[in-house]
């Protein structure tokens, strides 16, 4: 075939290429660029169905090899579907406003060791209910701090193996470290009159006092009766610093 005198050609060339011959060459152009781009383990529309051949699962479209669905996924049409599927999933799922939240600054302290104490035992002599009162000095108190109690159970802390015959109650404050008392395990009467704290801003002293219930056999004896079994009848075991759970 004599391409020299063809319509548009020139001497020394190949001749026009035809509509098909462009087609070819400009898909696999791209072709090469989407395997540049894209990874086909991470495309969620590529799929490989039983019969050997790959399907687009956004545009419903069958391709014989993965070149021919790589040049699929830059053309217009998938292109146009991928922007019809952000839309749609933008208007179902509007992203709402975030909040700010307020910026809570954590204040740290060295610690300047236990605060002092004293606990005193006391029996109400009407009800006949043992209590007790605790006083914690905290003279070098951080401004604006209010001392914190808590109670906590003997399988909560990691100093002493655990007894559920007993329990702790624990005083915080910073500067000083966290102190834990060992008390009985009995139920606390939290009324108002048997349960209350203060604190004592000019003396730098909280007070805590605490009253345990009576059970059926305690509310039948006297006042004059020895106290019931696991509450301490001399002395007061010492505190316990280092509990870190608050």
């Amino acid at each position: 075939m004599d391409f020299q005198h063809r319509a548009g050609g020139k001497t020394g060339g190949g001749g026009v290429a035809s509509w098909s011959d462009s087609n070819r060459d400009r898909r696999e152009r791209l072709r090469q660029l989407a395997m540049e781009t894209i990874d086909l383990a991470k495309d969620p529309y590529f799929m490989k169905n039983h019969l050997g051949t790959y399907e687009c699962k956004l545009c419903l479209t069958l391709h014989n090899n993965e070149g021919s669905y790589l040049a699929h996924t830059q053309g217009k049409k998938h292109q146009a579907n991928l922007a019809r599927r952000a839309a749609k999933e933008a208007a179902e799922n509007p992203t709402l406003p975030t909040l700010d939240k307020p910026r809570v600054e954590h204040r740290r302290f060295v610690k300047i060791g236990r605060p002092g104490y004293r606990v005193t035992k006391q029996r109400d002599p009407e009800s006949h209910q043992q209590s007790l009162l605790f006083q914690i000095d905290y003279p070098e108190i951080a401004d604006a701090v209010q001392p914190r109690h808590r109670f906590m159970s003997a399988y909560e802390q990691r100093i002493e193996p655990p007894d559920r015959k007993w329990q702790y109650i624990l005083f915080a404050a910073e500067p000083y470290e966290t102190i834990a008392f060992k008390v009985p395990s009995r139920e606390v009467d939290k009324s108002e009159s048997k349960f209350w704290t203060f604190w004592n801003r000019d003396t730098k002293q909280f007070f805590l006092q605490c009253t345990f219930r009576m059970d059926q056999q305690q509310k039948g004896r006297h006042g004059g009766a020895p106290p019931p079994p696991g509450f301490p009848s001399q002395g007061y075991p010492p505190p316990m610093g280092g509990v870190q759970h608050m």
